[in-house]
């Protein structure tokens, strides 16, 4: 399988191209995600020419356009830092997700402050404009602020869309209605955890296209990637182990039904995590190999030195 590529800001990586000549390294990002996929590192701000270190930027309101600003020049940098974007195209068209630094008044993706020019109050409404710019040309591309990605449950979220936005950029273009039902089947599960009315609403629609045109395809992939990015619910999670369940009726003793139960009620009243019934899953699986079970990326959505199932 292709390396996976994903989008950081530069900072976050330990890159000393802060404002104020520091980093905000994560490591997270830099110590375990790196281990798995290949960085590409932008600094928007760096990247439209102003040095380390520089007079810090701004978000300010003017009627109804948001502009970054100098506030020490009063110098407009708006249309620098969009232009900067739409040139990144080239790297940021092959990357499978994007994690960007927080607050940032270019890469900050919610809650970005936001100033009154003439009073200087400010609020936190904005977004940053290379992730604004960044969500607008990829709206299925899966983002996260570096300090979300300290919350375990984010975290692994993130992490899972990433990897299904991956599998997503492998199918052959253009997109056969073969390739994309088995793309569709795989996530069965994973998509039944996070909205069953989406899985059966893409499944519907997907069984009733006859040709799959690319705008079909930029269709599925934002809808399905706006139901992921919910998380998934202890009680639909409990849905899906069960639903497991049913694949090995015929194989397991009384006894070893009784147990995978009890893993499953455990982890539904939050006494066991995730991982418990689904390790005990994966070792019936090996002993009793199902072909539609072992294509369900739920069972391993990402590398599991990651250890992201074992805060669920």
């Amino acid at each position: 399988m292709t390396r996976l590529k994903v989008g950081i800001s530069a900072c976050l990586l330990g890159d000393q191209v802060r404002y104020d000549g520091g980093h905000k390294r994560s490591s997270f990002c830099a110590d375990e995600l790196a281990r798995h996929v290949e960085f590409i590192r932008l600094c928007p701000e760096v990247g439209i020419g102003m040095p380390v270190p520089r007079p810090t930027i701004r978000l300010e309101q003017h009627g109804d356009v948001t502009r970054a600003v100098i506030p020490k020049t009063g110098e407009d940098v708006t249309g620098a830092l969009q232009a900067f974007a739409d040139r990144a195209v080239a790297q940021t068209d092959k990357v499978s997700g994007y994690v960007l630094c927080a607050k940032s008044p270019s890469c900050g993706m919610e809650r970005v402050k936001v100033y009154d020019p003439d009073t200087g109050h400010a609020q936190k409404t904005g977004q940053g404009l290379f992730a604004a710019r960044l969500q607008q040309r990829y709206p299925a591309l899966p983002l996260e602020e570096d300090g979300r990605l300290n919350d375990p449950g984010l975290r692994e979220n993130f992490i899972m869309r990433v990897y299904v936005y991956h599998g997503w950029q492998q199918l052959v273009a253009p997109v056969s209605k073969a390739a994309l039902l088995e793309f569709h089947t795989s996530l069965k599960l994973l998509l039944l955890a996070h909205s069953q009315q989406v899985y059966r609403k893409l499944g519907r629609e997907l069984a009733q296209t006859e040709v799959i045109t690319s705008e079909f395809c930029r269709y599925y992939i934002e809808i399905l990637m706006q139901a992921l990015a919910t998380p998934a619910s202890r009680a639909n999670h409990t849905n899906v182990l069960q639903h497991i369940q049913g694949y090995f009726k015929q194989q397991l003793t009384v006894a070893q039904k009784a147990e995978l139960t009890e893993l499953v009620l455990a982890y539904h009243a939050g006494h066991q995590p995730l991982l418990v019934p689904l390790t005990l899953i994966k070792h019936y699986l090996r002993e009793y190999p199902d072909a539609y079970l072992s294509g369900q990326r739920y069972l391993q959505p990402y590398p599991l030195d990651l250890k992201l199932r074992y805060a669920l």
